[in-house]
């Protein structure tokens, strides 16, 4: 029989009566046994963590990640995969379509959810919008939804066609179901490698205009409204759509968005580097977008944040920025990340572990008696070198690999499994 005591934690579940205080907390085979203010707690012959000056909280949840499997396992497998996740804090995630084949039918979602079953991290698959992600012909989304699909979206192609994204929301509509939407017109983003602005002259490069992504996230409101359906924005980068979120939920429409944290972090002048690791999809913009992001990550306007892991071999990142491919990995450099930006923990929380599950209207975890273990213990203090030796995922496609970082998760628990990661 599994038993741990995590003591002198301070707990960062909100729905918890111990929110923000210190208590003692019992695991016996991934069920919480008991809750108790510190030293009430009596068990012998059990394994003990001392958490003083760390943080329990509910496991982080990714609402956009990109694993190979299937078709490009030499990128990222599902067991590197959850593995990388796992290492970052994640008890679950959305997987996006973007592999070969898509998940596009049944079979491909059927296939993530068969074989992520026995993983320490929950995997939810996030099936396509249309069929081979072309953007033509409407995907059975309803077949996906029963197979396990818990959203639908094109993944990294951003969906061209007006009537096609229309007929995606009102059909999923019928079913509760819900669209992700990558906002880019590739009439105006053009095949350009990075952001539009000071920059990008100065580098002698074709840049990606803001108004590509506001454009689309212009008409995709508008298609929601039309619709009376709700919308969900991936990877957002730009001022102007953090305003036009902001009007649209004053307006009441029942629109929810994430950024990827990198877009928090880094902006384009990281490219003048010609360093391909800053190489991402949407690219890094200006300070003055990244400060807007910032405000609306603080002010309610973007609901979460995510990992956008993307991982690649190195014979894809490693060459010419210019044809270097798109994408950074994620997963276990998005807390350090959040932690450097400025948000507080309690606030890291609400955009890694309780909204995105609520976009998604799955359940919270909670911190009670006789419900099951997902939670994972937070030590923002802590000092480590991300490397070869630390890295779980396949890939080191990263701007922050061989740096130290700032914060990091020490115990993971979740489907009756424990992971001790100190």
């Amino acid at each position: 029989m599994e038993k741990l005591i995590v003591k002198n934690a301070t707990i960062l579940f909100s729905n918890s009566t111990f929110y923000k205080k210190q208590a003692d907390v019992l695991i016996e085979n991934g069920i919480i046994k008991k809750i108790e203010k510190p030293g009430k707690i009596t068990v012998k012959n059990i394994n003990v963590i001392n958490a003083r000056d760390r943080f329990l909280a509910p496991g982080f949840f990714d609402l956009n990640c990109n694993f190979g499997e299937p078709g490009y396992e030499t990128k990222e497998d599902l067991i590197t995969g959850a593995a990388a996740a796992a290492a970052g804090g994640f008890t679950e995630l959305a997987l996006q379509p973007n592999t070969n084949p898509p998940l596009h039918s049944r079979s491909e979602v059927a296939f993530i959810v068969n074989s992520t079953r026995d993983l320490i991290v929950n995997v939810y698959p996030v099936a396509a919008v249309s069929k081979n992600r072309e953007g033509g012909e409407l995907a059975e989304l309803y077949d996906m939804r029963l197979a396990g699909a818990v959203a639908f979206s094109d993944g990294n192609r951003s969906i061209q066609h007006s009537g096609l994204m229309s007929r995606a929301l009102l059909y999923s509509k019928g079913f509760g179901g819900l669209v992700f939407s990558y906002a880019e017109d590739k009439s105006i983003a053009g095949n350009t490698k990075m952001n539009e602005g000071e920059m990008s002259t100065y580098l002698g490069m074709k840049g990606n205009p803001n108004m590509a992504e506001e454009v689309m996230i212009s008409r995709d409101l508008f298609l929601a409204e039309y619709n009376d359906t709700p919308i969900h924005f991936s990877t957002i980068t730009c001022a102007g759509s953090v305003d036009l979120i902001r009007r649209a939920k004053k307006k009441g429409l029942r629109v929810t968005c994430d950024v990827a944290a990198h877009h928090l972090l880094f902006t384009d002048e990281e490219v003048s580097s010609f360093d391909s690791n800053y190489k991402v999809k949407p690219p890094l913009r200006t300070k003055k977008d990244r400060s807007e992001l910032i405000k609306g990550v603080k002010d309610g306007t973007i609901d979460a944040i995510v990992s956008q892991h993307t991982p690649h071999e190195v014979e894809f990142k490693t060459v010419e920025f210019e044809i270097a491919e798109f994408g950074i990995t994620g997963l276990q450099t998005l807390l350090p990340i959040l932690l450097k930006v400025g948000l507080s923990l309690e606030m890291i929380v609400e955009k890694l572990a309780v909204n995105p599950r609520k976009i998604l209207n799955l359940p919270e975890p909670t911190l009670e008696v006789n419900a099951s273990a997902n939670l994972i213990l937070i030590n923002p203090d802590e000092l480590w070198i991300f490397d070869q030796h630390t890295n779980r995922s396949k890939a080191t496609n990263n701007p922050l690999f061989n740096s130290k970082l700032k914060g990091k998760v020490d115990l993971l628990v979740n489907k009756g499994h424990t992971l001790n990661l100190s």
